[in-house]
């Protein structure tokens, strides 16, 4: 509709009638989510929330939620709330992921804007918490997108990620009335401007460290083994990740290897566990000197600054290595912030 029909058809609308917006295209971003806070009760919620999800515990209600409420919540808080606590960033009273996500957003938001004059509106939601998924698709909506593209922040594909993350999207949308044009991001996990962004980021970092390590280990969020057996892609993509990381960076004198970390519950996950390897590395190899890099996640959050920075640290410096550093992820860097932009450009193609 040109501007001069829209002009027409404003005014010929009733006197009741609901005001209607100038059309404008959206593109919301969403990531995992976060705490409120590290305190008990937000704590709770956003556990409950996200161990609720029947994309990431797939166990039968009956069995698995009095477990969850009655037991795991009772305690999972306190711990998960002394990590948070000490990677929070005091200063904005958020959590890393959150300042890093809004960090992102802005970028690309000002990147598209320079392209498209404001007909682009680029904002951000979270899968679990705060602000949710359906809270800023009604926004879009009530801002007059009519068209939303939805782009989860992972760059492999898994069921537990950007799968239930498209479906709380598909939910928000169902409680519209009138719907705009959707369209899902799809993975990006080969792309080669996100190998390239990886492989510089990488080499900048270990170009600045004292000692070059023997080691880079790949490490990727794990998931239940029975999951791949079910059909989900993301054992694969991460595997091919790491073998077009392998041939960018083309390496002979430093080992590159895949692992996987996060272990919950009893179950047989990906292996090798990430924990378990670079104690193995230290202990049964002799390796002294390691880097890890996490290429799973668009933002550093609890699962690489206290997990893999602080509790797997630890497993390979107790296992006898002296040297370990973390390649932090690609965050709001300039690269990353473009490849974003980039992906978006692309899929808002026919729009």
């Amino acid at each position: 509709m040109t501007q001069a029909d829209r002009s027409v058809a404003l005014r010929q609308l009733p006197k009741a009638h609901p005001e209607l917006k100038k059309p404008k295209i959206g593109v919301l971003l969403a990531n995992l989510g976060t705490p409120d806070d590290y305190s008990y009760w937000p704590m709770r919620r956003y556990l409950s929330e996200f161990l609720s999800d029947k994309r990431v515990i797939d166990y039968p209600a009956w069995k698995w939620q009095p477990l969850l409420q009655l037991v795991i919540l009772s305690k999972r808080p306190f711990s998960s709330g002394a990590a948070y606590k000490s990677i929070w960033n005091n200063e904005a009273n958020e959590s890393p992921l959150m300042t890093i996500t809004k960090e992102q957003t802005a970028a690309v938001s000002k990147l598209l804007e320079q392209e498209f004059s404001g007909e682009v509106v680029v904002d951000f939601c979270m899968r679990y918490g705060n602000p949710s998924t359906e809270s800023k698709t009604a926004e879009m909506i009530a801002r007059g997108c009519d068209k939303i593209l939805f782009f989860p922040l992972y760059p492999q594909y898994a069921g537990a990620t950007s799968g239930t993350a498209n479906d709380e999207f598909f939910r928000a949308l169902m409680k519209q009335t009138w719907q705009p044009s959707a369209r899902t991001m799809p993975a990006y996990f080969g792309d080669e401007r996100y190998i390239a962004a990886l492989a510089d980021s990488i080499e900048t970092h270990v170009g600045a460290m004292k000692n070059k390590p023997e080691t880079l280990v790949v490490s990727y969020h794990g998931m239940p083994e029975r999951y791949l057996q079910q059909g989900d892609p993301y054992h694969c993509q991460c595997q091919k990740t790491t073998r077009l990381l392998r041939e960018r960076l083309g390496w002979t004198d430093i080992d590159i290897i895949t692992t996987f970390q996060s272990v919950f519950g009893p179950e047989e996950w990906l292996k090798p566990y990430t924990v378990k390897e670079v104690a193995r590395l230290a202990a049964e190899e002799g390796k002294q000197n390691i880097a890890v890099v996490a290429p799973a996640f668009s933002a550093d959050c609890i699962e690489t600054l206290e997990e893999i920075n602080e509790e797997i640290r630890e497993a390979f410096e107790e296992a006898g290595g002296k040297e370990f550093s973390y390649i932090p992820c690609l965050n709001a860097s300039t690269a990353h912030v473009q490849l974003i932009a980039d992906l978006i450009k692309e899929n808002l193609q026919g729009w």
